[in-house]
C-alpha cells in the first residue's frame, strides 16, 4: 500500500495531543455540574451510580444485562495516520473496558480539515481504528464526520455489561491493593514525538494494546473497583477513585513503572500542557513526601490509551500501592 505523505507531519496539525488535550478535571467537573441525566432522560434511578465517569455510562437494561456507552476521540497523536487511529480506537474501547463491559459496535467520529490534508489520510486514520475494533470483535459503522480546522478521530462504543459485577469507582475498600496494567510515560514520549519526530515503537506498542485481558482477569478474581488510566494521570484518575470510595490512596512511587525514555522525556522539557494541569489539580489533595518534581509529574502524566488501575491484585500487573482508611488527604505517595 503506498503511504500517503501529508504537507507537514501530521502532528503538527494538531494544538494538543490525545490525553494531553483533555480538558482539564476540575474545570470539567464544574462544567458538568447539574447537567447530567435526570428524571426526564428516563436514567434516575436506573443509571448504576459508581462507574467512573470519564470511563463510561453503564445503564441497566433488565434481565441481568447492562448497556455501556463510551465515546473517545482526540487531534493526532503520531505521524502516522493509521497508528493514530488504532490509538484513537484502543482508546474508546478502554472506556467499555474500565467498567467491566465487552464491546457490542462503535460509530466512527471524524473531525477532518479537507482543504488541508488528502481524505485519503482521514481513510488511514479509519482503517487503523476498524483494525483495532476487529482485535476486540466489534464492527465499526461508518458514523459522523465533520469539516474542522484539526483533524480528530476517535469512536462512539456501545458494550454490554454484568450490571452486578461492574466495575466502580467507590468500591474501593481499605486493606485493597492497588494494581497498574500498563506503564506511565505516554504523555511525555508523546510530547517528545510531536516536537521532534523522534519515534518510540514501543509506545505504540503500548497505546494500541487492548485492556480487555486485563479487563476480563480482573472480573474472573471478583475485582468490583476500577477506572482507567487517561488524561488526567494516575494521580488525577486516583484521586476521583478515593474521593468516590471514602478512602485514601497510597501509591509506592518505587513500584510504578515506566516506559523506557519517559524519564529522559521529563528532564529535557518535554512535558505537555495537560501533565502540569493535572499535576496542579492534585496537589491540593495529595502528600507528597519527599517526591521530586520529576517523579510528580511523571505520576500526573495524561496518558493516551492507558491502562486500568485496579483496586486488586491482576496477574503480570505492579502492585503499586493500597488504599487506606481515609486520612487528611485522599492520595499519599511515599
Amino acid at each position: 500500500m503506498t503511504r500517503i505523505v501529508p504537507p507537514a507531519r501530521l502532528t503538527q496539525y494538531a494544538h494538543g495531543g490525545g490525553g494531553a488535550s483533555t480538558i482539564p478535571p476540575g474545570e470539567l467537573e464544574r462544567l458538568v455540574a447539574g447537567l447530567t441525566a435526570g428524571p426526564a432522560d428516563g436514567l434516575a434511578g436506573d443509571a448504576l451510580a459508581g462507574t467512573g465517569a470519564d470511563d463510561a455510562a453503564v445503564l441497566p437494561t433488565g434481565g441481568g444485562r447492562a448497556l455501556v456507552s463510551s465515546a473517545c476521540f482526540f487531534p493526532p497523536v503520531l505521524d502516522d495516520a493509521y497508528d493514530w487511529g488504532r490509538v484513537a480506537a484502543a482508546s474508546a474501547l478502554s472506556g467499555v473496558y474500565a467498567v467491566g463491559g465487552v464491546p457490542l459496535m462503535a460509530l466512527n467520529l471524524l473531525c477532518w480539515p479537507r482543504d488541508a490534508l488528502p481524505m485519503e489520510l482521514a481513510r488511514e486514520a479509519v482503517r487503523g481504528g476498524r483494525d483495532v475494533a476487529e482485535l476486540a470483535g466489534c464492527p465499526v459503522a461508518p458514523g459522523h464526520g465533520i469539516d474542522d480546522p484539526e483533524p480528530k478521530y476517535g469512536l462512539a462504543v456501545t458494550g454490554s455489561a454484568d450490571p452486578d459485577r461492574a466495575l466502580r469507582l467507590d468500591a474501593g475498600r481499605p486493606g485493597v491493593p492497588l494494581s497498574l496494567t500498563k506503564p506511565l510515560g505516554l504523555g511525555v514520549l508523546n510530547a517528545r514525538h510531536k516536537a521532534t519526530g523522534e519515534a518510540f515503537p514501543h509506545a505504540v506498542e503500548t497505546m494500541t494494546r487492548l485492556n480487555a485481558d486485563a479487563a476480563r482477569a480482573a472480573l474472573e478474581r471478583g475485582v468490583r473497583c476500577a477506572t482507567g488510566v487517561a488524561g488526567h494521570g494516575l494521580l488525577g484518575h486516583l484521586y476521583k477513585l478515593a474521593r468516590a470510595a471514602g478512602v485514601t490512596a497510597v501509591v509506592d512511587a518505587k513500584a510504578v513503572e515506566y516506559l523506557d525514555g519517559a524519564r529522559a522525556a521529563v528532564r529535557d522539557g518535554f512535558v505537555p500542557g495537560g501533565t502540569r494541569r493535572n499535576l496542579a489539580w492534585v496537589t491540593p489533595h495529595t502528600d507528597f513526601g519527599r517526591i521530586a518534581e520529576e517523579e510528580r509529574l511523571l505520576l500526573a502524566d495524561a496518558q493516551t490509551s492507558g491502562g486500568l488501575l485496579v483496586a486488586g491484585e491482576v496477574p503480570g500487573a505492579p502492585v503499586i500501592g493500597e488504599l487506606v482508611a481515609q486520612g487528611r488527604r485522599a492520595l499519599r505517595v511515599r
